[in-house]
């Protein structure tokens, strides 16, 4: 009988703490990626794999082992490409990015899209304005990457010239934020 009462106890403590974190998840305010609510509690690897527009770039960092990595502490900024993005590169591209000889190099690409710090998209406007339209940021590959904008829109350039659109800004994270991008973009080679 008192081991019922026990178990019975434990039920109840296991319910109310599993309850209280989807209320708390609940409380939190999301956006929407790829049909999914983005979690700030969560860190980048937890909410992107829920993003059904991000299972390229997803497959991606797990083959080019950078799951850790984004899910330590950061924080980090990622633009972040969807699936659609992924799908502009010339055919087989990102087949031959995803084969285990080409880690490295997929491990530059995906590196060239993360700067270190969290730059939401207030913090990169305003570092547009005060650059005169221009601002130009170190990505944790090395490269770098120059954000500008057009009308309300912004946008990075990659060192090759090739733009990509920021399609949804200020996905925050635990630890850093996300912004949706339309197009990969490429380190000088």
């Amino acid at each position: 009988m008192k081991t019922n009462k026990i178990f019975a106890t434990a039920i109840v403590a296991l319910g109310l703490l599993v309850g209280a974190s989807s209320f708390a998840q609940m409380k939190e305010k999301t956006v929407e990626v790829g049909g999914a609510p983005m979690y700030p509690s969560k860190n980048i690897v937890e909410n992107a794999v829920n993003s059904k527009d991000h299972t390229t770039l997803v497959a991606a960092v797990k083959a080019a082992g950078l799951v850790e990595v984004l899910m330590s502490e950061g924080p980090f900024t990622v633009f972040a490409p969807t699936n659609a993005a992924f799908a502009k590169l010339p055919a087989g591209t990102v087949e031959t990015l995803l084969k285990p000889e080409n880690k490295e190099l997929l491990q530059t690409i995906l590196k060239y899209h993360v700067a270190a710090g969290k730059w939401s998209s207030k913090d990169i406007v305003a570092a547009i304005k005060k650059g005169n339209g221009k601002y130009s940021f170190k990505t944790v590959s090395g490269g770098t990457l120059t954000a500008w904008m057009k009308g309300n829109d912004v946008y990075i350039t990659d060192e090759n010239g090739n733009s990509a659109k920021v399609t949804i800004a200020d996905v925050n994270q635990k630890n850093g934020v996300i912004h949706v991008v339309d197009t990969v973009v490429t380190p000088k080679s």
